[in-house]
């Protein structure tokens, strides 16, 4: 399933930079996000709550990321479960960031995620509507933590 979109962010490049990267601000930003840990420079291990229709997932999982060029691309590669075993995923992302101005920024991603168990069966369509919820949540959240920052 493939999964792609941009985000405006009102803040300078260099601060968007730092708080992606940041294991606090994506905790406090990412729905359902219950702990992020940063175990190395290139490893976050991570368990999101996460509701897909009727079932409830609880996923724990490692993100690597692969390549790096601050404060403008990011690549990352990651692989987890669901604790309860409704499924298991593999996700690949790549995240550019484009200055529009000292204080705009353009956040374009694409992730490709393969999912297999109980949670493939919902399929594309409403998998990429409850991706598109959480996007819009973590914009705003992330948004206003920038906002706060300075």
């Amino acid at each position: 399933m493939l999964m792609e979109g941009r985000i405006r962010l009102r803040a300078p490049i260099q601060r968007v930079w730092e708080a992606i990267l940041d294991p606090s601000t994506l905790l406090s930003c990412i729905p359902g996000a219950e702990s992020i840990e940063r175990l190395d420079d290139r490893t976050y291990e991570c368990v999101v709550r996460q509701k897909v229709g009727p079932i409830s997932a609880r996923f724990k999982f490692k993100n690597v990321i692969k390549k790096v060029e601050p404060p403008f691309h990011i690549e990352i590669e990651g692989e987890g479960e669901d604790l309860g075993k409704a499924g298991h995923f593999v996700q690949r992302s790549v995240v550019d960031l484009r200055e529009l101005s000292a204080d705009e920024v353009e956040v374009s991603y694409r992730t490709d995620v393969e999912i297999v168990g109980k949670l493939a069966m919902f399929g594309d369509w409403i998998m990429k509507v409850k991706a598109r919820k959480v996007e819009e949540e973590f914009t705003r959240a992330l948004q206003e933590r920038l906002s706060s920052l300075g």
